[in-house]
């Protein structure tokens, strides 16, 4: 990475860490001769004249790297943020469970460092395309983790037509469907009985949100895939649809939902030491039988 590094901050506001945090990086910074930018959010409630200020998304084009301050859903809105920019992420982790964001503060600084003595590597991870069409009208909009389809504002089941490259995959009815990347595999998909799938695993995995049906299983399909979401009419249908667990539609049941691979990907920061199976382990636990 070239000397003159310049990186933005994105962090969540609402958490007293990320403002306990925010000096000590500064400090860093300056310390390193690196120029920090701020996003809108922070800046506003944060005075301080000599740090510029990230105006627009295409302010991200000059930046060598965006620090994100949260856990996973800081992640998710700065790299809808970031989008086909091409700029990586490293994730600092502040509290809750969190599989992107694998840098904990106890090593912030470290790994600092180590960014800045070029000494790390870049994962690419997938992003997914959904655009929904309904009542004449087309919303486009880009996902790391997950499109889910669910009866909007009722607790009724909702009936779902799944296709894959125009060939039908079958009839759903259930509280829900979700449409996962392999990054997104380790969320909502997961509570809801989905595989894990190793980010590096180019697919899309369909599943079923508690389908009244036994024989109702998730389905791993290639990312070459198009995957479609009808709904059959029936009475009082409301079709919901979450984009990343952030992004809320609510459409009638004439809605078609189109998802497919995005032609970009979203670059992490990563380290020689880290690994994903790590990560699984101490999140999840494994080989822990009873163990304080």
């Amino acid at each position: 990475m070239k000397k003159s590094i310049k990186f933005a901050i994105w962090g969540n506001t609402e958490k007293p860490k990320f403002w306990e945090t925010l000096p000590g990086i500064l400090d860093w910074a300056k310390k390193h001769e690196l120029k920090p930018y701020l996003t809108t959010r922070i800046s506003k409630q944060f005075k301080h004249e000599d740090l510029p200020i990230i105006e627009s998304a295409d302010s991200f084009i000059d930046m060598d790297f965006i620090l994100t301050l949260g856990g996973d859903g800081t992640i998710l809105s700065a790299a809808r943020a970031v989008a086909h920019r091409n700029i990586p992420i490293l994730g600092i982790h502040l509290g809750d469970l969190g599989f992107m964001a694998n840098v904990t503060l106890s090593d912030l600084y470290n790994r600092l460092d180590q960014v800045v003595e070029g000494k790390y590597t870049v994962s690419d991870h997938m992003v997914l395309n959904a655009e929904i069409s309904a009542n004449g009208k087309t919303i486009k909009s880009q996902v790391l983790n997950d499109v889910v389809v669910n009866n909007g504002k009722t607790h009724r089941m909702v009936t779902c037509m799944l296709e894959a490259n125009n060939r039908f995959i079958g009839k759903y009815k259930a509280d829900g469907i979700i449409v996962a990347t392999p990054t997104g595999s380790t969320a909502y998909s997961l509570s809801a009985g989905g595989p894990i799938v190793e980010p590096s695993v180019r697919s899309f995995i369909i599943t079923p949100i508690c389908p009244h049906s036994l024989t109702s299983r998730p389905l791993v399909v290639p990312d070459s895939s198009e995957i479609k979401i009808t709904f059959p009419k029936e009475p009082f249908e409301q079709i919901g649809v979450t984009l990343d667990g952030q992004i809320f539609h609510h459409f009638d049941h004439n809605a078609a939902i189109i998802v497919r691979k995005a032609n970009y990907m979203i670059k992490f920061i990563d380290f020689a030491d880290c690994s994903y199976y790590a990560t699984l382990r101490n999140k999840m636990g494994w080989g822990k039988r009873g163990e304080a």
